[in-house]
């Protein structure tokens, strides 16, 4: 997500490591993309702000990965204790919502970091717009001053007395 600088565009794309051209954009202010990764290797992301060469961009993006972390501390203690049948039952149905749990806050995260990228983006063009909206209010605020005085001026000059008085 383009967040500040001039047109909030960029080019955007993503090759495999063979080179294959996965996503290819061009000039978006935002994109969500799932890739299922097909081969291994690295994988080239390219943000590319060459036809927009006088303004810079600030760009936002996120790369989540969804395969299952496996914790390798986290079943040591499983091992050691033997619990009966019924209390594994439990101690089982307590890890999947303790994952559960996990993946919700996960994805919760997620969408406020998504939503914070939005509200940096909106307060970037609000701060440019305000800048201009000063500077065109202050001309027209001189422009309308200038326009008050001819018109004084223009109507005291209609009024005046153009006669000379001889004695």
């Amino acid at each position: 997500q383009v967040i500040g600088g001039a047109g909030l565009d960029v080019d955007f794309s993503l090759e495999s490591p063979s080179g294959v051209l996965l996503v290819n954009e061009y000039r978006k202010s935002d994109g969500v993309h799932t890739i299922e990764p097909t081969e291994a290797g690295d994988y080239k992301l390219c943000f590319d702000n060459s036809f927009s060469t006088i303004s810079e961009k600030l760009v936002f993006f996120e790369l989540i990965f969804d395969s299952p972390q496996e914790d390798e501390d986290g079943d040591n203690w499983a091992d050691v204790v033997e619990p009966e049948e019924m209390l594994d039952m439990k101690i089982e149905d307590i890890k999947e919502s303790i994952e559960t749990m996990k993946t919700r806050l996960e994805r919760s995260i997620q969408m406020q970091t998504l939503l914070r990228a939005f509200e940096a983006r909106d307060r970037n063009l609000q701060e440019s717009n305000l800048g201009r909206v000063n500077f065109w209010s202050a001309v027209n605020l001189g422009v309308l001053v200038v326009v008050a005085f001819l018109q004084v001026y223009m109507l005291k000059s209609l009024f005046e007395d153009k006669r000379q008085v001889r004695t």
